[in-house]
């Protein structure tokens, strides 16, 4: 196996040319998106013939740009071959749906020329140029207005095209709005969903000029590449129209398949079958149907019709904390223990490193065990688990391990008496500042002199030093299944050590002061009784406080439906839960352990999402 390097890999349909006139090539593995390629020839002398032959030889990509081969030997490359999977539900791609004679018309019927007395509305946005007829569509608010109706209606070219298409049964509905847009090879449409009061439950796009790949991603995280050939028809109904954001990245070039049968649909991760397209002129025309009444979908969550119910408020009391933690924390436990313990069952790779190094028979507190999965890692520890949850518990008791139900603010364990204590992933959970602190200083109360406690909380900075964490990686589509998303989900790939308690170092950046800390941390919010935000599962975090979904999976056992923005709210069959959470900027754990007495961090670190330390008790 080959591995070859370049800033920028040619198109497979110039590469393989190449590499085939070293022999024939068994296989050529182009991963999406990085500067790399991977090739294997049928024997070892071929693979060497072209090692000599190609290395440093230069080409010129479809761009007139030369790119310079560079070629190393490599022992195995590893990668996973995806069959093709279902188009969000609701969604349809109709090839060729009209002529290239109908598709220069259509071209030719849009007068990008700016006119003042046209009657038709036209914007250049920042990155495209856009036209609307029947209705304007106002972009401040994503909405029309129903009494103003524009002057013309639909252009005349389109009737035909849309009785055909009712005809065909590709539509249902005639539309009475169209939204023309221009894009520029390198521009895209930020992802968005059409407002679901706006426009009734059809929408359709016809692709004219240029194919594009379209990115469908779900509230939990999932993105779903589409393919949108040149004259193809989109159509988006019902759980894709209504729940699946839509856009187009900005780029001049898409990943797609490079199967000569292979025009629309999804992308596919199997990098034995991906190359590069060049983007070209692409104009869209979407069509719509203004609704006249409510929309009373099923998706009552990103509804603008239906979201009667609010999101909760940042809490303004100890006693309103108390609150969301037992709404959005202690309730949504309990509903979703069984599934969450099902997802919960690889141990994080340092927390075990933690509890292998204690010396023998020491006496562990795991403050927030869940279902208990680093209670039984050391056999020559004495383990002790608690959680919040009954049901969690439960899980623990019935794996044979010793757990109670508690508080994570009053453990019923005598003080000073455990050799060591581990919180992972829980005082991320608290609402406010003074209760992290509070849950701190209770794990420290639980020490002996010299004993160590080991934390980790959620991470705000999810890409640290130009690298992802697996949470954001995990960001896609998986064979077969979907992994319910939560900070869960470190490894050993990123360990970026911090230096605590030296004074050594001048930080790069200005980090969090123990005073920032004690006034509460409220830099991530500019206004007070804020509602707290909803979090979109495997991307960037934008707001410190957020509730974060969790996707039910199977039967929830509950016939009452969950409200909208109760801690659970969804339809069935799989209800979304909301927990509440505080994410981590760097420094800030390390600056609340400050706040404590008889206390000093042996280690501060970032582990895949995550800051951790680790502390000792003086």
């Amino acid at each position: 196996m080959k591995a070859l390097r370049q800033y920028r890999m040619p198109p497979r349909n110039q590469l393989l040319p190449v590499l085939e006139t070293c022999g024939p090539v068994d296989a050529l593995l182009m991963p999406p998106n990085k500067p790399y390629s991977f090739v294997s020839y049928k024997t070892a002398e071929e693979s060497k013939k072209a090692y000599v032959t190609l290395n440093g030889k230069e080409i010129v990509d479809d761009l007139g740009q030369k790119i310079i081969l560079y070629f190393n030997f490599v022992e195995k490359a590893q990668w996973k071959e995806l069959g093709l999977q279902a188009l969000p539900p609701g969604l349809m791609v109709v090839e060729e749906i009209i002529s290239s004679e109908d598709e220069k018309m259509l071209l030719e019927s849009i007068n990008w020329t700016e006119d003042t007395g046209n009657q038709n509305v036209q914007k250049s946005l920042k990155h495209r140029r856009v036209k609307h007829f029947g209705y304007e569509f106002h972009y401040e608010n994503n909405n029309v207005d129903r009494g103003k109706p524009l002057p013309g209606g639909l252009p005349d070219i389109c009737d035909s095209i849309l009785e055909k298409w009712l005809k065909e049964g590709h539509i249902k509905h005639k539309p009475d709005q169209l939204t023309v847009n221009q894009y520029e090879p390198g521009h895209g449409i930020p992802a968005h969903i059409d407002t679901h009061s706006a426009f009734e439950d059809e929408i359709v796009s016809l692709s004219l000029g240029s194919e594009v790949v379209m990115d469908f991603k779900h509230p939990d995280g999932i993105t779903v590449p589409v393919m949108l050939p040149r004259r193809s028809l989109l159509v988006m109904t019902g759980e894709s129209r209504y729940l699946w954001t839509h856009g187009i990245t900005p780029r001049k070039f898409d990943t797609v398949q490079a199967s000569k049968g292979h025009k629309s649909g999804i992308i596919t991760s199997d990098v034995g079958d991906l190359t590069l397209s060049k983007r070209g002129i692409r104009t869209s025309f979407t069509f719509r149907k203004v609704r006249q009444t409510p929309c009373n979908c099923s998706y009552p969550l990103v509804c603008d019709s239906q979201m009667k119910a609010t999101p909760p408020s940042f809490p303004e009391s100890e006693r309103e904390a108390s609150q969301l933690e037992q709404e959005y924390v202690h309730r949504v436990y309990e509903e979703i223990a069984g599934h969450f313990s099902s997802t919960r069952h690889t141990p994080w790779p340092h927390v075990v490193e933690f509890l292998k190094a204690l010396p023998r028979g020491s006496l562990v507190a795991d403050v927030g065990c869940g279902n208990g999965k680093y209670l039984g890692i050391n056999k020559e520890l004495y383990m002790i688990g608690c959680d919040r949850s009954q049901s969690l518990v439960d899980i623990c008791r019935e794996r044979h391990f010793q757990a109670f139900v508690c508080d994570a603010l009053a453990v019923p364990i005598r003080g000073g008496a455990c050799d060591a204590c581990v919180s992972i992933a829980v005082i991320h959970h608290f609402a406010t500042a003074e209760r992290r602190v509070a849950a701190l200083q209770e794990l420290v109360r639980l020490l002996r002199p010299g004993g160590k406690a080991l934390v980790y909380v959620w991470a705000m900075e999810q890409e640290y030093n130009k690298k992802k964490s697996k949470y954001l990686r995990e960001n896609r589509m998986s064979q077969g299944k979907e992994e319910e998303v939560s900070s869960d989900t470190p490894g050993p790939e990123l360990l970026v050590e911090q230096v605590p308690d030296t004074g050594h170092k001048e930080p790069a950046c200005r980090m969090p002061s123990v005073s920032d800390f004690q006034e509460g941390g409220r830099n991530s919010r500019e206004v007070t009784n804020s509602k707290l935000p909803v979090h979109t599962n495997r991307t960037s975090f934008h707001s410190q406080d957020v509730l974060v979904p969790w996707h039910l999976k199977g039967n929830p056992g509950k016939d009452k439906p969950a409200e909208p923005f109760g801690p659970g709210g969804s339809h069935d069959p799989s209800p979304v839960f909301h927990r509440f959470y505080h994410v981590f900027r760097e420094g800030e754990l390390e600056a609340a352990c400050q706040t404590l007495s008889n206390v000093r961090v042996l280690r501060s670190y970032y582990d895949q999402g995550n800051w951790c330390v680790i502390l000792e008790k003086v």
